[in-house]
C-alpha cells in the first residue's frame, strides 16, 4: 500500500499495476481498492497501463475529513494525478464516471484522455423522484445502523443484478464494504440529479463513453444524452455486458481510445 494526501490533508490509499501510460482508475459505490472484483480490473487493465488503484475517500485505507464534497474528491483525483506525474488518463465507473466526468471539466489541463463506465445520473424527472425515495430508504437504514441491509438496498435499487447481490456476502471483502456503507450518501449526492447536458458542452478533453449491453435502461438513456452533449465524444456498447462488466471486455476500449493500440484481449 502507497498513500498520499489530497488538499485537505485527507490521506488517500492507493496501489500501483502494471506499466505503460498512466491511468487513474475511479470506483463506484461500494467499492475499494482491495474488493477482488475492483483488483482483478486494475489486474486486466495494468497489461496495458500503469493503473493507480485508490480508495475513495471515507474508503479502505483512506481517510474521510469532513464535511463531504464534490470539490473534496475532484481534489483527490488531482493528488492522484499529481502523484502519477502530472498528467494521466482518468477512467471512471457508475459514480466513479460522475466524478471523471467533473474532473475533466475541472482539472483539463492535467488530463489527458477520459473514459466514462455507465454513468448513473437519474435520466428524467420521474426517475428523479424514485431515485430520492431510494435515497431516503437508505439514509433511514445508515441512520438505524443497518448498514449491510443500507448496502443490498442501494445495489438492488440501481439495478444491480439480483444474484450478483445475494453473493456478495461471499466476497472476502464484503465485511469492509459493508462499513463503508456510510459513503453511500456521498455517491446519492453526486448521481441524484439529471446528467449535466448544459455543462457538458464544455468538455474540452478526448472523452468516450461506453455502456454495458445488458446495464439499466436509464444508464443507456443517460449515456446517449451525454454523447450526444459532449463535443467528439464517442459512445460504445459493450456487447453481452452489464454493470460489472468483465475487465477483458473493458480493456480492448481503454487500450483503442487511450493509446491508439489494441490490446492482447482484443477480440478476433
Amino acid at each position: 500500500m502507497k498513500t498520499t494526501q489530497s488538499k485537505d490533508g485527507t490521506t488517500l490509499a492507493y496501489d500501483i499495476h502494471g506499466s505503460g501510460p498512466a491511468l487513474i482508475y475511479i470506483t463506484g459505490a461500494g467499492c475499494f481498492r482491495k474488493f477482488k472484483p475492483i483488483e482483478q480490473d486494475a489486474k486486466v487493465f495494468g497489461t496495458a497501463f500503469t493503473v493507480y488503484n485508490y480508495d475513495r475517500r471515507g474508503r479502505g485505507d483512506s481517510g474521510d475529513t469532513q464535511p463531504y464534497a464534490i470539490e473534496r474528491e475532484i481534489e483527490d483525483i488531482e493528488a492522484m494525478i499529481d502523484t502519477a506525474g502530472g498528467k494521466a488518463h482518468l477512467y471512471g465507473h457508475s459514480s466513479g464516471a460522475v466524478l471523471a466526468l467533473e474532473a475533466a471539466l475541472r482539472l483539463g489541463g492535467k488530463v489527458d484522455k477520459v473514459v466514462l463506465h455507465d454513468l448513473p445520473y437519474v435520466p428524467n424527472e420521474a426517475e428523479r423522484v424514485s431515485y430520492g425515495r431510494l435515497g431516503e430508504t437508505v439514509r433511514q437504514l445508515l441512520d438505524a445502523g443497518r448498514n449491510k441491509k443500507a448496502m443490498k438496498t442501494f445495489l438492488k435499487g440501481i439495478g444491480m443484478p439480483g444474484l450478483f447481490v445475494a453473493l456478495l456476502p461471499l466476497f472476502p471483502g464484503w465485511k469492509t464494504m459493508a462499513a463503508l456503507a456510510p459513503t453511500l450518501a456521498y455517491d446519492i449526492a453526486l448521481t441524484q440529479d439529471l446528467p449535466p447536458v448544459d455543462r457538458a458542452v464544455q468538455v474540452a478533453v478526448p472523452l468516450r463513453i461506453i455502456v454495458g449491453e445488458k446495464s439499466p435502461a436509464s444508464i443507456h438513456e443517460v449515456s446517449r444524452q451525454l454523447a450526444d452533449a459532449i463535443p467528439g465524444a464517442g459512445l460504445v456498447r459493450l456487447a453481452g455486458q452489464d454493470h460489472m462488466a468483465s475487465p477483458k471486455a473493458v480493456l480492448p476500449v481503454l487500450s483503442r481510445f487511450l493509446k491508439g493500440t489494441f490490446s492482447q484481449y482484443e477480440p478476433g
